[in-house]
């Protein structure tokens, strides 16, 4: 199938890129505001629809982040299809048997947490970009792994070839004080690693996190509503 040309898109796709790219920019406008630094955004489509990734696309996102593997590679073949170039970020985690189907795919992995997941990506995708996440909560039933594993883990994957370009966490839910402490211990730990991204903050903790030091946040149901299916909107913490 040809690319689509602009003028094919329907309208209302071309509405909604309108509506999103009216909403990136007063999200660009607070991370001025409150970071006063460049912080890269994450636009997340996960549960959203591809013709949401496509109107992100004609708004001006570059970066779109999915959860899961069969989802990101739907989406990925319906912009591919309409001449859309973005850069996937697989931000959920990744099942061993999964990088194959994802490594010509992805941009950026943001989900490193064990060796194994390591030496799959570096077989499949050398010198794939790709963070560590660390588990912020010592919840053994969160994901990521503990913070005492990530430096083996950063110097393992360098050893196999792979860019690892910084850490990544997700706060624990209901309190921003408790946030606060666990991104800070994150960047801390960057900085002592000398990694360049820390990759915190969705839409709840946003502030926290780029007072903390952010340098890409991850972002939906402020640039998309809320994912169709969830009663109220259901719990989106992107």
């Amino acid at each position: 199938m040809s690319p689509i040309e602009p003028a094919e898109v329907p309208s209302d796709v071309a509405r909604l890129a309108e509506e999103i790219a009216e909403r990136t920019g007063a999200v660009r406008e607070r991370l001025d505001r409150v970071a006063g630094r460049d912080v890269s955004l994450l636009a997340v489509t996960k549960g959203h629809p591809p013709s949401v990734a496509w109107a992100a696309a004609l708004a001006g996102h570059v970066d779109l982040g999915e959860n899961y593997a069969q989802e990101l590679a739907a989406k990925a073949e319906f912009l591919a299809e309409r001449g859309a170039e973005v850069r996937w970020h697989m931000i959920g985690p990744v099942q061993s048997n999964k990088v194959k189907l994802l490594a010509p795919l992805l941009g950026w992995w943001h989900t490193i947490d064990r060796p194994k997941l390591v030496r799959a990506i570096a077989a499949r995708s050398p010198g794939a970009t790709v963070l560590v996440q660390r588990n912020l909560s010592g919840d053994p039933g969160k994901a990521g792994c503990a913070a005492e594993a990530v430096e083996p883990l950063v110097e393992l994957a360098v050893a196999e070839g792979l860019d690892v370009a910084g850490l990544m966490g997700v706060a624990t839910e209901g309190s921003l004080d408790r946030a606060a402490v666990e991104f800070a211990s994150l960047v801390a730990q960057a900085d002592d690693l000398g990694l360049r991204e820390r990759c915190i903050g969705m839409s709840a903790d946003l502030d926290v996190a780029l007072s903390a030091g952010a340098t890409m946040v991850r972002l939906g149901s402020m640039l998309f509503g809320s994912r169709p299916g969830s009663a109220n909107g259901g719990p989106s913490r992107a």
